[in-house]
């Protein structure tokens, strides 16, 4: 792949050969793409034009990189409705998942495969991120229009991850990196990440947060309510976005481009406590680092999904972070929200400007998108 041209036509000959998996399968609700009854919502117009609607929150597995986890393997694919038991062929699951989105209301996901391989060691990792962004990159480019991709990153090899997220944005023309909550752990804001976090904002790359739970609780987490995600998932975005701020990382960093998935977590819901914690506490802040502006201050800067279920969360974050933060996320294919577009549409607080926004304008825009 000497270049993104190349790649495009090396991909419209090689496209029958690529496997993509867990995108676009038989499910409940919209997301049942062969339901007969399922029939595309009414567009969007706002001035005269059609919104272009852009899910920037949507998942893949392939089996290649999956077979590369051994006895592992069988623990990256969470058990829930949308994880099919088998993979398809690309033209069959490509079909399949245009129909669901369609159903949907949605003209372009975004893909990314949520990180499994954190654990890994270099060349396995290495391989599976490989893998991964070739294949995001092929279906990205096999239907422009409806698809473009996050990549794959080895974030546990710093060194590693800066190579691989230059070559997914100049040579693969993927649009960012999914990332984890954490590496393992580790937090974003150690210094050891710091190589990744500026090349990512030297490539203008977006940086996707989506969590894989809070395994500190996992004790906790036991019992009815499947806990670890419900719980876990957005605690561990909160987690993750507020060392961002209070480790001066988005201060080291202010053109990062951030995405958090699920809403950014809790932290929309209840951050002005992060006004007053150093001033109830000094003792349980660090002297040393004196940020630019107040904690809330820095949601501004960042972007988050709008799967957050109801009008009203919706409109407490639109309130909190600004509209121009705020676009569609679905998770699909795992059917968290089934009705995207009308969850934007009958949030009575926001203007049809501000929906536009949410619903394409926003991600057009963080993402170099042309609609």
């Amino acid at each position: 792949m000497s270049d993104r041209r190349e790649f495009i036509k090396d991909t419209s000959r090689n496209l029958a050969g690529v496997v993509f998996c867990a995108c676009g399968f038989s499910g409940t609700g919209a997301h049942a793409a062969h339901d007969s009854k399922a029939t595309k919502p009414p567009p969007f117009m706002f001035n005269g034009k059609r919104v272009k609607t852009i899910d920037t929150h949507s998942h893949c597995y392939f089996q290649e990189s999956l077979d590369l986890m051994g006895k592992e393997a069988a623990s990256v694919l969470p058990p829930v409705k949308g994880v099919p038991e088998h993979f398809l062929t690309t033209a069959e699951v490509l079909a399949t998942r245009l129909r669901s989105m369609d159903a949907m209301g949605i003209d372009m996901e975004v893909l990314s495969v949520n990180p499994f391989w954190y654990r890994k060691e270099r060349d396995v990792a290495a391989e599976i991120v490989r893998i991964n962004n070739e294949k995001l990159a092929e279906l990205s480019a096999s239907n422009p229009k409806r698809l473009a991709a996050f990549a794959s990153l080895s974030l546990q090899f710093p060194d590693l991850a800066v190579q691989q997220l230059e070559h997914a944005i100049k040579k693969q023309g993927l649009r960012g990196a999914a990332i984890g909550g954490s590496v393992v752990g580790e937090d974003f804001s150690d210094p050891k990440f710091h190589p990744v976090w500026a090349k990512a904002e030297e490539l203008g790359a977006v940086l996707f947060i989506h969590p894989q739970s809070t395994p500190e609780l996992a004790k906790r987490f036991k019992g009815n309510g499947w806990l670890s995600n419900t719980i876990g998932n957005p605690l561990d975005t909160t987690i993750a976005l507020q060392h961002l701020i209070f480790e001066g990382t988005l201060d080291r960093f202010p053109k990062l481009k951030v995405l958090a998935a699920h809403g950014g977590g809790y932290l929309g819901s209840y951050a002005p406590r992060s006004d007053h914690s150093c001033f109830v506490s000094p003792a349980n802040c660090n002297a040393d680092i004196v940020l630019k502006k107040k904690p809330t201050e820095y949601l501004n800067q960042i972007y988050f999904d709008a799967l957050v279920f109801t009008p009203e969360a919706l409109r407490h974050l639109v309130a909190q972070v600004g509209a121009s933060q705020v676009m569609l996320g679905t998770d699909h294919p795992i059917p968290w929200e089934d009705q995207p577009v009308q969850h934007v549409l009958n949030t009575p607080s926001l203007t049809n400007a501000q929906r536009a926004a949410i619903l394409g304008g926003n991600a057009a825009k963080l993402l170099g998108i042309t609609l």
